[in-house]
């Protein structure tokens, strides 16, 4: 059993029963292999420079990562600080604990994608909802934030058959996977060296609280970039809805984070 869960990390949220079930559940076995520049040497090019500027040689082949991370939310118009925990494993699930505050209180909860199903549970003191949903929109939501995250927190999940992989050009790579049966195309946009700038994929989503659930552009703009146990992924970004189109700035960005700590498992 992999007791790597149970090792403080700075900054970590206290998680509740049922949490620490779903976070159990999302860890994987240590992985039997290490990354060698061989593995990637048949990718188109833009994929094989991001790869390699993202995963030292000798990294072993994590399939899940544990994290920490504060930034600012923008609910209702307002951006709230917030701190959070996550565990990621791709391709099969997430969960974010966070505790934000709204007028001076704390709202406390989670979203999580696990065994197909999406949830987001959010409470006032710990004690008064303030947002709760599931149901299939929400889970396909979840789930394809859980496929654009990979890219950020578990790039080594992304060497594989289970992965195949074009190019957009000198400097863009797509990637192209499958999670519980609906498919993606996460596309990286590239500076030097392999640097990553911007994910950006169709999200399914209500953006606005009277937009109907569909597809949207949505995706990250990377910040800054920093190196965890041989991995070097966006450390400092921001993210949203409407991404590359000019309501990006006013009305789709919600999302400001920088990583704090980062540990593969």
């Amino acid at each position: 059993m992999n007791t790597a869960l149970d090792e403080p990390l700075p900054r970590a949220l206290p998680l509740s029963r049922a949490e620490d079930d779903v976070a159990r559940r999302l860890l994987d076995t240590p992985p039997r292999e290490s990354f060698r520049p061989e593995f990637v040497a048949g990718l188109p090019q833009p994929a094989r420079a991001w790869l390699t500027h993202a995963i030292a040689p000798g990294t072993p082949l994590w399939r899940t990562s544990r994290l920490t991370m504060h930034g600012t939310l923008k609910i209702s118009g307002r951006w709230l600080p917030f701190e959070a925990t996550q565990v990621h494993a791709p391709g099969r699930g997430f969960l974010w604990k966070a505790r934000a505050r709204m007028k001076g209180l704390p709202v406390v909860g989670h979203d999580l994608y696990a065994d197909g199903r999406g949830e987001m549970r959010w409470k006032l003191l710990g004690l008064v909802p303030v947002a709760t949903g599931d149901g299939p929109d929400i889970a396909r939501s979840a789930r394809g934030r859980l496929a654009a995250e990979t890219v950020a927190m578990v790039p080594t999940w992304l060497v594989g058959p289970h992965v195949t992989w074009s190019a957009e050009g000198a400097r863009t790579a797509v990637a192209h996977f499958t999670i519980d049966q609906e498919p993606f195309d996460i596309r990286l946009e590239l500076g030097d060296a392999g640097a990553l700038r911007r994910v950006s994929f169709q999200r399914w989503g209500a953006p606005r609280p009277k937009d109907p659930f569909g597809l949207h552009a949505f995706g990250c703009e990377v910040l800054e970039e920093r190196t965890f146990a041989g991995l070097t992924v966006p450390s400092r970004m921001r993210a949203g809805w409407f991404f590359g189109e000019p309501r990006f700035e006013s009305e789709g960005e919600f999302f400001r984070a920088t990583i704090d700590s980062l540990r593969p498992l």
